[in-house]
């Protein structure tokens, strides 16, 4: 009896051990570094979970190549030291020199970081929400490697070098592709023999998820209503560009595809085309499958038709010399735009709020204007004022516009860190 009245007693403490170390980490200060790997370079930020403020960012570009990190704390003008990055790892840890630095550093060591959060490009459809970082997941995030060979590789070589350099942190992957797993399969499904689909997964993924949740969930606070009483269109208008159909909270379609090249006219991808274009010009260039790919994904879109820049502000110059194949580009953006909004109100019944958001839509007050001058159909009514603005979180409609339209400037790595916060705690 004394023996089972002992191990009962221990259990006691155990539990209660843990309860208290949850108590802590629930009221515990805690840091969050957010890590972005590309091919060739990585974003970075570091975010005081409490205040939500950014402690230092950065970036470090060229890596293979010659090494460039971008430093900035707080409050301080940038830092830029040139120095070899061989490989992540080199990167990842000049990363942590910075900001552990005596003079500049954001913190007095590493023990400060408290959580790491992945971006990581495509999780197919083996994450439906974001994860903490284990064998098990690793291994998942590299079977999707196929659906996005270009970005899941560089993610994880992230992953694995802070793995390597941060022992024992906690570490989140947060997916592009999941916040639309909740599309209908109706939505994703492709018009192609089905069994592509069951053998290897060939179906509409989306992406840019962390900022398409970001905004409209932001939409929805900005304008006083119900997120899942809304249906909210999103625009995310950058050099990578898609829309999404966000009715009451969910993610119900989206423009982009089984990868990022499908859906609007962008920066340097053709967005949506009739596949056969592929074949015929393939044969008539003499280009092969991989070399067409490069076209479509690095020559195309405004690049292709203007021949003068991927960059919009460089297009409306151009336009504004009497450059019509710049005017053309920046047209058929706009074009592009406008019939996704108006094929995602048709999909949704009805639209309650359009939200702007990433380099262009943040940023490009014509374009806007552009675009809402075609949506007066909907209801929607801009006012010229309110739009004149750069970058500044605000309702840009009338008063007396039926859908309200906002400029919601996206935040993705708060979102990734709110994301780590909720699986860390």
């Amino acid at each position: 009896m004394k023996g089972k009245a002992d191990r009962n007693i221990r259990r006691l403490v155990s539990g209660l051990w843990t309860v208290f170390e949850i108590c802590c980490r629930q009221n515990m200060k805690m840091n969050v570094l957010v890590i972005n790997c590309g091919s060739s370079s990585l974003k970075y930020q570091l975010i005081d979970s409490e205040t939500e403020n950014v402690l230092a960012k950065g970036l470090c570009e060229r890596i293979g190549i010659d090494g460039r990190l971008v430093y900035q704390k707080a409050g301080c003008d940038k830092e830029i030291t040139e120095a070899a990055m061989p490989t992540h790892k080199e990167a990842i840890q000049m990363v942590l020199d910075a900001l552990t630095n005596d003079k500049t550093g954001a913190i007095g060591s590493l023990k400060e970081v408290n959580a790491i959060g992945h971006r990581v490009v495509h999780g197919g459809e083996k994450f439906t929400s974001s994860c903490l970082i284990n064998d098990e997941s690793m291994k998942a995030i590299e079977e999707c490697n196929d659906l996005a060979p270009l970005h899941n590789p560089a993610n994880l070589i992230g992953i694995r070098a802070c793995q390597e350099l941060m022992p024992g942190v906690p570490m989140v992957a947060v997916f592009d592709t999941a916040f639309h797993q909740t599309m209908p399969d109706v939505a994703y499904t492709y018009g192609i023999p089905y069994e592509y689909y069951e053998k290897y997964k060939v179906r509409r993924y989306g992406f840019h998820g962390t900022s398409h949740s970001y905004v409209s969930k932001r939409t929805a606070e900005i304008v006083g209503k119900p997120y899942d009483q809304m249906k909210i269109i999103v625009c995310h208008l950058g050099n990578g560009a898609s829309i999404s159909a966000v009715n009451c909270g969910k993610s119900v379609d989206t423009s982009m595809g089984l990868t990022p090249l499908e859906g609007l006219v962008m920066g340097t991808r053709s967005g949506d085309l009739d596949p056969a274009i592929i074949d015929f010009v393939g044969k008539k260039e003499g280009l092969s499958l991989d070399e067409m790919n490069e076209v479509l994904n690095k020559k195309s879109g405004m690049l292709g038709i203007s021949g003068v820049s991927s960059d919009g502000r460089d297009l409306e110059a151009a336009a504004e010399t009497g450059n019509k194949r710049a005017q053309l580009a920046l047209d058929v953006f706009d074009y592009r735009v406008i019939k996704y909004i108006g094929a995602y109100a048709a999909a949704m019944n009805g639209v309650d709020a359009i939200a702007f958001t990433a380099g262009i839509g943040e940023n490009n007050i014509k374009m806007r204007k552009d675009v809402c001058s075609s949506l007066t159909y909907l209801g929607v009514k801009l006012d010229e004022e309110k739009n004149n603005v750069r970058g500044e979180e605000r309702i840009i409609s009338a008063d007396d516009s039926k859908v309200q339209v906002l400029l919601v400037p996206t935040n993705e790595e708060l979102a990734i860190a709110r994301e780590t916060l909720a699986l860390v705690k």
